[in-house]
């Protein structure tokens, strides 16, 4: 890769300023875009993110990690290379790396979303030579519907399961999909999360954001009686011993994927919804355009597809190989076979 940024083994690289973005393998000193754990991994000397992902990472990664946090907009020089995070608007705490050198400016974006979640500072596009932009629904059969009538699809649902003496089993990612949701559906009855989104719950309310209350679910295995619950838990307990005790129960899953019906049924799903954290097909070719970047490099999802498509609107384009795996990380999916 030409100009301020390279791909390398260990991860995306700047030579110029010799740090890292959201390097899989250790490495001295890494920007990280934000706490998924595929762009935020263990075993980097000093990580550089902003103060709620720093919060995020302690938790996930460890309370020892050595972190510097900069405000979005905040400036690091590091070898004579500015470096400052923006808004990503993917999750809390998400931010785009922007990085110049005698004028010459490269973003790399991380995750990234352009529909406003009421959680996540909505995404700032900025202005640069070179974009890294992640394409993990880079097809035009992701087209989001706004997140409203999805919500609305949710609490129906949940109502007529209520109305069968079920309860509603909800999955979604931990961190980011689950407050998300709690918000949107606070006050249309009991809720009750995985200990994991509670954790989650707790540092994002420490850091000032407002996160809907709920009760966290006790881990003793015992039957739960009401049925008229919903439950929001990760994927991680689909199919487990924990997810019995709601039995009997409807089993729902919310993410960008659910818009291909195989994954549902894959997943043995009753439900599927469709609310990503993820740019859609016009979300990225959005962000794509404003940046006016000459050169645009994709990252994870329909990389090849969507480089294919890019040049036919006037926008150089080109897939480089990445670890990162947006919304396959928690639902086991990696790039399902679509026609293209």
């Amino acid at each position: 890769m030409a100009h301020l940024l390279k791909f390398t083994e260990r991860g995306i690289y700047c030579p110029a300023g010799d740090f890292y973005i959201d390097p899989w393998l250790p490495v001295t000193r890494a920007f990280i875009t934000h706490a998924h754990s595929d762009h935020a991994r263990q075993g980097m000397g000093c990580y550089i993110s902003t103060p709620i992902t720093a919060a995020l990472m302690k938790a996930r990664i460890s309370e020892d990690i050595s972190v510097t946090a900069l405000n979005y907009g905040e400036k690091l020089t590091i070898n004579g290379v500015s470096v400052s995070l923006h808004p990503a608007g993917h999750i809390p705490g998400s931010a785009q790396i922007r990085i110049e050198k005698n004028g010459y400016v490269a973003v790399v974006s991380g995750d990234y979303k352009t529909e406003p979640d009421g959680l996540s500072i909505p995404i700032e596009p900025i202005r640069c030579h070179e974009f890294v932009s992640e394409c993990t629904f880079g097809l035009p059969i992701f087209r989001w519907k706004p997140s409203e009538i999805s919500i609305q699809e949710i609490t129906d649902w949940w109502m007529t399961n209520q109305s069968q003496n079920k309860n509603s089993v909800l999955i979604a990612y931990a961190l980011g999909k689950a407050q998300r949701l709690l918000n949107d559906l606070a006050g249309d009855g009991r809720i009750v999360v995985h200990g994991s989104i509670y954790r989650m719950n707790e540092i994002l309310k420490h850091a000032g954001l407002p996160i809907a209350s709920c009760e966290k679910i006790s881990e003793l295995n015992n039957r739960v009686k009401d049925k008229s619950l919903l439950v929001l838990a990760p994927p991680s307990a689909i199919g487990s011993t924990w997810i019995r005790r709601f039995s009997p129960f409807s089993l729902g899953i919310v993410s960008g994927w659910m818009a291909i019906r195989g994954i549902r049924r894959r997943r043995a799903a009753d439900a599927g919804f469709v609310i990503s954290d993820h740019a859609d097909w016009d979300g990225l070719i959005q962000v794509i355009r404003c940046t006016g970047a000459e050169k645009v490099y994709l990252t994870h999802g329909y990389s090849d597809p969507f480089a294919r498509y890019l040049p036919k609107i006037g926008i150089q384009a080109e897939p480089v190989q990445s670890q990162f795996y947006g919304e396959g990380e928690d639902l086991e999916v990696r790039e399902p076979k679509v026609d293209t």
